[in-house]
């Protein structure tokens, strides 16, 4: 029996923006098990609720991160408005959908620039996080902000767009999609990017769905799982299907985003030319009672809220289960077998968001 040896990773690496910890049980070159340990960076966010009325509220559910912040602020606002039955205008669901779509387009851009760079491909790194500066750009004419977005509250959504700004967004869109395009050939096609992941990490069906998978690690394993499909916002008047691969590899999962990028492009077609006139927001009056269950999709997968009202102007109880946490056992079980070469890899295959993870 070879030596076994345990090697800490994290929570400080380079392939890490955040911390998360893993102690790496190895023989040799080979992981054999992984324990991971995360508690980091909790910041006591859920207890807010006691502190903040629900409306204000809102501002605090979109800092639990950065990257898909206008979706965490989605969630909460579409549990509130079932609790408290508010008519929200058709124009701000389909104002919340082209947001909610240019996050995912930045988020995913993001990681393919962060996954670039975890193999050693720096140009690719740039390349990618420079076409996100554009959607960045866009989300800051229309919103006002860059990474936390602040339009959208309960009832409706703070900011509009116009006929004339929309037109001028899918003209940009339009360019940002076609330099995209000449990005993502190089993750699909470039053979030392295949070398790397193709193979590597393997999760399969099964293994996927009994360790509650979501998001792309769940859909590059062959399950056609996409909560937008329930028909949330405008997503029931929009054509699309769940995007997935059958390897469940590291090639896999990374062909599942690319292609969700340009998915995404339609859909804010789509919305932009079925988007009705309107008003944006309706008057809120009244305090929340009951409770929901609001499930939304988020560049990683599936994030649900659960929130509790009794009458009073403050929540009674806000829970989150966050995409990377439901990811972080198909982690483990990737990890199992793996070269320590690849530990980083596998670890940025699941578009970990350890703030999501500690709230």
């Amino acid at each position: 029996m070879a030596n076994r040896t345990i090697i800490p990773f994290g929570p400080q690496h380079p392939v890490l923006p955040e911390p998360i910890h893993l102690d790496l049980v190895c023989e040799d070159e080979k992981v054999i098990e992984a324990i991971p340990s995360i508690g980091f960076i909790h910041r006591g966010l859920e207890r807010l609720v006691e502190k903040k009325d629900f409306q204000e509220f809102v501002f605090v559910a979109e800092r639990i991160c950065g990257i898909c912040s206008f979706i965490h602020g989605q969630a909460y606002c579409q549990g509130v408005e079932e609790i408290m039955q508010i008519p929200v205008p058709p124009r701000a669901h389909y104002l919340r959908t082209i947001w909610g779509e240019l996050s995912r387009i930045h988020s995913h851009l993001l990681w393919l620039g962060l996954m670039a760079d975890g193999f050693g491909f720096e140009s690719l790194f740039m390349h990618s996080w420079r076409v996100r500066e554009r959607v960045l750009d866009i989300i800051e004419a229309t919103t006002g902000g860059r990474v936390i977005f602040g339009t959208c509250n309960v009832g409706g959504v703070r900011r509009d767009i116009d006929a004339a700004a929309m037109k001028g967004i899918l003209v940009k869109l339009a360019d940002i999609e076609r330099e995209t395009r000449e990005i993502v050939q190089v993750f699909v096609n470039d053979s030392t990017v295949k070398h790397r992941l193709c193979g590597v990490g393997v999760l399969s069906r099964d293994e996927a769905y009994t360790l509650g998978c979501v998001g792309p690690t769940l859909r590059a394993s062959g399950w056609k799982s996409d909560t937008r499909k329930l028909g949330y916002a405008a997503f029931k008047d929009l054509s699309f299907e769940p995007i997935t691969r059958t390897d469940g590899d590291c090639y896999a999962r990374t062909a599942v985003r690319c292609d969700e990028i340009f998915q995404s492009f339609d859909l804010i077609r789509q919305a932009a030319g079925k988007m009705p006139e309107g008003e944006i927001a309706v008057k809120v009056t009244g305090n929340p009672t009951g409770e929901f269950f609001s499930r939304v999709e988020q560049p990683r997968g599936e994030v649900v809220y659960y929130i509790k009202a009794n009458g009073t102007k403050n929540l009674q109880r806000f829970r989150v289960r966050t995409p990377t946490f439901a990811n972080v056992a198909g982690l483990v079980k990737t990890l199992q077998g793996c070269d320590l070469a690849d530990v980083p890899i596998l670890i940025l295959t699941i578009d970990p968001c350890i703030s999501c993870t500690e709230r």
